[in-house]
This record gives structure tokens, C-alpha cells and sequence, in this order.
């Protein structure tokens, strides 16, 4: 078989969810420019066939891919752009980038927001990269990376406000493990992706508490009205589905699953870790972390009550006990 190398792909990020995205679009037979920063990751790439940080049991087949240091060597020549790195992160891997991407299709797959910025990636992408807004297209879902690198089921959703942009991630990415349906809900199913890392934070100082099943259910279940509230206030479009996977399926995985590394960073602080030393036994970024500061600022803009989310926030900005914060919660969730 040969290698299809007429439409290109470029992955930016090096992490775990960037090999799965990797590991998709290989299996698809798309041959990828890969931008990996890191010398050990490289070798073991170009040698062995693996990222040897992360997901380091997934097989990449080096036939194709092309990985690279130099951002401007990766996005030269492509027409579509994932970024794939956390959010802290973005700003630092762009930095040196020269070429243009405005008439490249560029993909989110970031759950995350610009920290100090405040902007979700898309908004970014296009105030300061000039990618016009029918460009700009946003992946996202119940996706775990360990899973999706395992070729195991999972359901994506790609959403751009141009059908054309959507129509072509979709064609790149799907196949018959990683099922993807279209939405134009640009805004709202980025919104709710950096939302749910919050939730997952909440659920996760539950489980630190030792908190039961059946709490955990009433927390979630508020979690997704609080959700609903503020995307209806913020990004308001009609016939939302807030049950679809984008929303309802994103929030449960993230909250529910140990894979998931915003509630883990929650149970490390329910059972009475400092967020300081919490944040140095992650091993990876748990983007609710950045997101928590974006929220709060955000329903105070809008006037939105969220007393999930302004937990979340007091316990990790404003030196808030965990245990007297979800006690307090709990005496007005219904």
C-alpha cells in the first residue's frame, strides 16, 4: 500500500491526546507532519514506533508520519492544522511559527482555555492567527486518549460554522472506531468541553470526601443544569441538545471515569492535598485547573448562578477548605 501523501496533516502537541489523534488519522492512511518537541520522544518515534512518554503502548506506524522540531517545517505545504497540546501551552508552541495558517483548515482538539487571556481557542485562533472563523473547526466529545489509541469505540463531534470545513475533519478522522456527527455550535460545544474539566474537579473532591454514588449523581445532575444555564446565557442558539454527546457525554465520561485527569486532580484535593502539591503529582495537565478562573469571571459577567463552579474556584484560588466547601454545597443542591 502507498503512502497517500497529497493531503497532509499537521498535528501540533506531543502529548497523549495528540499520538491518539495521531494514531486516527495513520490507521486512516493520512500521512501526518508531526510536531514533537521533545528529543526522547523523537528517538523512540523514528526508532521504535512509539511515543515513549505518552500512551507509550500505541503503535504509530512511521510510514506515516513525519516528525519534526520545527513548527514552520510541520505546517508548511498542509491544509489542515490540529492543535493538540494543553492550553497553557499553546501560546509557547506558536511562538516561533512564521507561516500563515489563515488559509488552512485549523483544528481544536484543545479542551482548554488561553490562561490570562481568556479566549477559548478558537477565539484566539482567530483574533491574533487571523484563521477566519469558517476555518476554525472544533473536535470534541466523551474521547478519552488512552481509549481512542486503543482503537476502542468512542463518538466525536466536529463543529465549525462552515459545513465544507466540518465535512473534511470528519472525512479525516472517521472510520469504524471513532464515529463523528456535525454540529455548527462552534462556541457552545467549546464552552461546555471547558466547563465539563471543571465539573470533573467538583466530582473528583467528592470522591477525595468520600462522598457516596448517590450524591455523586445529585452533584452531576446539577452539573449539567449549571452547564445548560450558563451556555443558554453566554452562547444562546435554538434546539440545543444539551443530552447530546458533545455536552452530556463529554461531562459524564469526565466525571465519572478514572482516566480523567480534572476528577483525579479533584480527588487528590478532597483527600487533603494542597493545590500546590496536587498540581506537582499530576503528571499530565488537567485543564480545569485554568478553566475554573475563566468561569467564574464569565458568570459573574453574565449574572449566571453557579455554585458548583464557584466552589471549584474557591478551593483552588481562594484558599477554601474542600471538605467546608462541598459541605456548604450541599446543603442547596437538590
Amino acid at each position: 500500500m502507498t503512502v497517500d501523501k497529497e493531503s497532509r496533516c499537521a498535528v501540533l502537541g506531543y502529548g497523549s491526546w495528540a499520538t491518539a489523534i495521531v494514531k486516527t488519522l495513520t490507521v486512516n492512511h493520512q500521512h501526518v507532519n508531526w510536531l514533537v518537541l521533545n528529543d526522547d520522544i523523537l528517538k523512540s518515534l523514528e526508532e521504535r514506533s512509539h511515543n515513549v512518554k505518552y500512551l507509550p503502548w500505541c503503535y504509530i506506524d512511521r510510514d506515516y508520519i513525519t516528525p519534526s522540531k520545527d513548527i514552520n517545517e510541520v505546517v508548511r505545504g498542509v491544509d489542515v492544522v490540529f492543535l493538540a497540546m494543553p492550553s497553557a501551552f499553546l501560546t509557547k508552541f506558536l511562538e516561533p511559527l512564521k507561516e500563515s495558517l489563515a488559509d488552512k483548515i485549523v483544528v481544536s482538539a484543545v479542551k482548554g482555555i488561553i490562561p490570562g487571556d481568556y479566549l477559548t481557542i478558537v477565539e484566539h485562533m482567530n483574533r491574533y492567527y487571523d484563521v477566519p472563523m469558517k476555518n476554525l473547526v472544533v473536535v470534541t466529545g466523551p474521547s478519552h486518549a488512552e481509549e481512542v489509541g486503543q482503537c476502542r469505540l468512542s463518538y466525536l463531534t466536529v463543529a465549525s460554522e462552515d459545513n465544507t470545513s466540518a465535512e473534511r475533519v470528519k472525512e479525516l478522522l472517521a472510520n469504524d472506531f471513532f464515529r463523528c456527527s456535525i454540529s455548527h455550535d462552534v462556541l457552545g460545544v467549546e464552552a461546555a468541553a471547558i466547563m465539563k474539566n471543571v465539573y470533573a474537579l467538583a466530582v473528583g473532591i467528592a470522591v477525595g470526601l468520600r462522598y457516596g454514588d448517590n450524591f455523586l449523581a445529585v452533584l452531576i445532575s446539577g452539573c449539567a443544569n449549571e452547564m445548560n444555564n450558563f451556555l443558554n446565557a453566554s452562547v444562546p442558539i435554538e434546539n440545543r441538545n444539551i443530552n447530546a454527546a458533545a455536552y452530556m457525554g463529554d461531562l459524564l465520561v469526565t466525571c465519572y471515569s478514572p482516566l480523567s485527569r480534572n476528577r483525579r486532580l479533584g480527588t487528590l484535593l478532597g483527600k487533603g492535598c494542597s493545590v500546590k502539591s496536587a498540581l506537582n503529582e499530576m503528571t499530565m495537565v488537567a485543564e480545569g485547573y485554568y478553566a475554573a478562573e475563566c468561569i467564574r469571571r464569565s458568570s459573574m459577567h453574565t449574572g449566571v448562578e453557579m455554585p458548583i463552579a464557584d466552589m471549584v474556584w474557591e478551593v483552588l484560588y481562594n484558599n477554601a477548605s474542600a471538605r467546608d466547601a462541598m459541605l456548604a454545597l450541599t446543603k442547596i443542591l437538590k
